[in-house]
C-alpha cells in the first residue's frame, strides 16, 4: 500500500470515528464475545488468514531486493528467474488468501448484521405502544442501520486489521533492523511527522463529519415530513412554499459549506502525508545509497528497505488509530445493546390460561390506570433528551367496573380526554392496568397467551392505519393463509368490493403510504374488511366514524353492522346517533363512569348524556 493510500485510508477512518471516546467496557466486550460465539470457527480462520497475508506482504519486498542483487552481481539468470517465479507464486497465493479473507469477512460481517438487526427488530416488537408514542422513528431506525453496521466493522475490519498490522509491523521491523538498523531508526524519526497531522486533521475531519451528519439529518427530516401526503397538503393549505424553500435552502447551504471545509482539510491531509512519504523514501534512498556506495549495504537491500517502508508506516499508523476504531465499535455495540436491554413493560406469562371457546364477554373490575413513566418504556437517546422524566403520567382511569355480556354491545361516550380510548386499549392488553383486572371470557388478559388474545379481540381505530403495500398484503395481515375467495368475501361484507375491483390492479393495487390513495371512508371500510377476515369474537370500535362525511359514514356504518353481528362489542362514539341501539351506554368523564343505562333511560334522566345529546342535535 502506498503512503498516499495509507493517508486516504486513515482519513476515512478518522471521518467515521465517533466524536467521543468511552472507556473500554469489559461487560460489553463479554457480550460481544457471546454474540460472536456461533461464528468463532470462521473468526479464527479469518484471523489466521490475516496473519498469512501479513507474512506474504513482507516476503515480496525481500525477494525483490534479492532479484536486484542477482542482477547487479551478473546472474545467474536461473536465479533471477527462480526468484521471479517465487514472487509470482506469492502474488497468486496472496490473491487467493485475499479472496478467502474477503469471503470470510463478508460472511462474518453480514451474519453479524443479520443477527443483530433481527434481534433488535424482534425485541422492539415486544415493546408497548407507549414506547412507540415516545420514540423518534428515525433514531430507532438508525440503531438498526448505522449502529449495527458500526458494530459489524469491529469484526470485518478492526479485529483483522489489528492482528495483521501487528504481525506485519513485527516482521517488517525485524527484517529492516537485520538489513540496516541505522536506516530503520532514521525512518522511525519521521513517524511523528506522519502521525501528528494525521491525528490533528483527523479530529477536525471527524468534527466535520459529525456536523455534516447532523445537517443532513435536519435536511432529511424536513424532506421526510414535507414529502409525505399530509405534510405536503399542510404546506399548500397554509401557502408557505417560499418559507419552506428558504428553510430547506438554509439546511442545504449548511451541508454545502461543511462539505467544502471537509474537502479542503482532506486535501491538506493527503498532501501532508504524501509529502512525508516522499521525504521518507528520499531518506531511505539517500542514506541507503550512501551505504551501498560505501560498500556497507547491497543495492538490493536499499530496494528492499524502500519497499518495506510502507509496510512499516502503514501498520504503525493503523495501530495508532486502532483505539479510535475499537472505541467507535464499542459505542456502536453499546447503543445496540441499550435497545436490547430495555425491558418490555408487558411480559408473556409462562403458563397461559386458554380463553374459553364460543362467545365471550368483557369484564373490567375496579380498574385504575395511569400511563407509565418515560424511564419505564423509553430511552433518552431515542427521544433526544438528556434525562428521561421518571414521573408517571396522571391517573386516567379511576375504579372502572363494567361488563359486556357475550354477544351484546356496550357504548362509551363522554368528553374528549375522558379516558375512553385508554379504556379500550386495556382490553387487547396494549397496556396493563395498575390495579384491578381486565377479563375476556373470565380469563385475566395478563394470564392469556398474547397470540390467542390477538385472535380473540379485534380493534378498529379512527385513523385505520394501512401500510404502503397492496390491498392484498394489507388484508393478509389479519389472516396470512387466506385465499382470494376469503379476501373477496370480507371485502363484500365491508361494502368495498366494488371499489377494489375498479382499482387498476384489483387486490394487487398499491394504495400508498397510510392508504392515502383511498378516501377516509374507503380506508375505514378496508380496515373493517381486515377485521372481518380475522374473525374476532370481541370487537372494539374506537371512534371508527369520527372524521367521515355523511355518505362515507353511512357506508362504514353498514360495514360495521356486518362486523358486529353475533360478536361482543365495545364501541366508543362521539356521534351519539351511532350508539342508540347499544344494549348499554356508559358515560365516562374524568376517568370515572358517571352514568349508565340505555339511550332512552339516559335521556329521561336528564344528566350528562342528555346534555351531550341536546348539544349535538340542537340544530336538527
Amino acid at each position: 500500500m502506498s503512503m498516499d493510500a495509507v493517508a486516504r485510508t486513515e482519513m476515512f477512518r478518522a471521518m467515521h470515528a465517533r466524536g467521543e471516546q468511552q472507556p473500554v467496557s469489559w461487560a460489553t466486550a463479554r457480550r460481544i464475545a457471546v454474540f460472536a460465539r456461533p461464528m468463532r470457527a470462521r473468526l479464527l480462520l479469518f484471523l489466521s488468514l490475516s496473519v498469512v497475508t501479513a507474512v506474504l506482504a513482507v516476503a515480496t519486498p525481500v525477494l525483490a531486493g534479492r532479484v536486484v542483487d542477482a542482477i547487479v552481481d551478473g546472474g545467474p539468470a536461473g536465479t533471477v528467474g527462480a526468484l521471479a517465479a517465487i514472487i509470482a507464486a506469492i502474488a497468486l497465493g496472496e490473491a487467493a488468501v485475499t479472496l478467502a479473507s474477503r469471503w470470510l469477512s463478508a460472511t462474518i460481517g453480514e451474519q453479524l448484521i443479520f443477527r443483530m438487526r433481527t434481534a433488535v427488530f424482534d425485541h422492539v416488537q415486544t415493546m408497548p405502544v407507549a414506547f412507540f408514542n415516545r420514540t423518534r422513528t428515525g433514531a430507532l431506525v438508525s440503531r438498526l442501520n448505522n449502529d449495527v453496521i458500526g458494530a459489524q466493522r469491529a469484526f470485518s475490519t478492526t479485529l483483522s486489521g489489528v492482528v495483521s498490522n501487528l504481525v506485519t509491523l513485527v516482521i517488517t521491523l525485524v527484517v529492516m533492523l537485520s538489513i540496516s538498523w541505522q536506516i530503520t531508526l532514521a525512518a522511525l524519526i519521521l513517524l511523528p511527522v506522519f502521525l501528528v497531522p494525521a491525528r490533528y486533521l483527523g479530529r477536525r475531519l471527524a468534527g466535520y463529519s459529525l456536523a455534516a451528519a447532523e445537517y443532513n439529518a435536519a435536511m432529511s427530516d424536513q424532506m421526510t415530513e414535507r414529502f409525505s401526503a399530509p405534510g405536503a397538503m399542510l404546506v399548500k393549505l397554509f401557502g408557505r412554499p417560499k418559507a419552506e424553500s428558504a428553510a430547506f435552502a438554509g439546511r442545504a447551504a449548511a451541508v454545502r459549506d461543511v462539505g467544502v471545509r471537509s474537502a479542503m482539510v482532506q486535501s491538506g491531509f493527503v498532501t501532508a502525508l504524501t509529502l512525508v512519504s516522499a521525504l521518507a523514501l528520499a531518506l531511505v534512498y539517500g542514506l541507503g545509497g550512501y551505504f551501498a556506495i560505501d560498500g556497507r549495504l547491497e543495492a538490493g537491500s536499499v530496494v528492499t528497505m524502500a519497499l518495506l517502508l510502507t509496510r512499516l508506516y502503514a501498520p504503525l499508523t493503523a495501530l495508532a488509530s486502532a483505539r479510535v476504531d475499537v472505541m467507535s465499535a464499542l459505542v456502536s455495540f453499546d447503543r445496540v445493546f441499550e435497545v436490547l436491554d430495555l425491558e418490555p413493560l408487558l411480559t408473556e406469562t409462562a403458563d397461559p390460561v386458554p380463553i374459553p371457546a364460543g362467545p365471550v364477554g368483557i369484564e373490567l373490575d375496579a380498574v385504575d390506570f395511569a400511563y407509565p413513566a418515560a424511564d419505564q418504556v423509553s430511552l433518552a437517546s431515542l427521544e433526544s433528551v438528556a434525562v428521561l422524566d421518571p414521573r408517571a403520567g396522571r391517573q386516567i382511569l379511576h375504579e372502572i367496573s363494567l361488563t359486556v355480556e357475550p354477544g351484546t354491545m356496550v357504548a362509551l361516550v363522554g368528553s374528549s380526554g375522558a379516558g375512553k380510548s385508554t379504556l379500550a386499549q386495556l382490553v387487547p392488553r396494549l397496556y396493563d392496568v395498575d390495579s384491578g383486572a381486565v377479563r375476556i371470557g373470565g380469563v385475566d388478559v395478563r394470564d392469556a397467551a398474547s397470540a390467542e388474545l390477538r385472535g380473540t379481540v379485534g380493534m378498529v381505530t379512527q385513523d385505520g392505519h394501512l401500510f404502503h403495500s397492496s390491498v392484498r398484503e394489507n388484508l393478509l395481515l389479519a389472516a396470512p393463509e387466506a385465499g382470494d375467495g376469503q379476501l373477496w368475501e370480507s371485502l363484500e361484507r365491508a361494502r368495498i368490493a366494488d371499489l377494489v375491483r375498479a382499482l387498476p390492479d384489483g387486490l394487487d393495487t398499491v394504495i400508498g403510504e397510510r392508504g392515502y390513495r383511498l378516501s377516509g371512508g374507503e380506508r375505514q371500510r378496508l380496515t373493517i374488511a381486515r377485521l372481518l377476515l380475522a374473525r374476532p369474537r370481541v370487537v372494539i370500535l374506537d371512534e371508527a366514524t369520527a372524521h367521515l362525511d355523511s355518505t362515507s359514514e353511512a357506508a362504514v356504518q353498514a360495514a360495521l353492522a356486518e362486523a358486529l353481528t353475533g360478536r361482543t362489542a365495545l364501541v366508543i362514539a362521539h356521534r351519539l346517533a351511532t350508539v342508540r341501539a347499544a344494549d348499554e351506554i356508559l358515560v365516562l368523564e374524568a376517568g370515572r363512569i358517571i352514568e349508565r343505562g340505555t339511550h332512552t333511560t339516559l335521556l329521561a334522566a336528564g344528566g350528562r348524556y342528555a346534555e351531550l345529546y341536546r348539544t349535538q342535535f340542537a340544530d336538527t
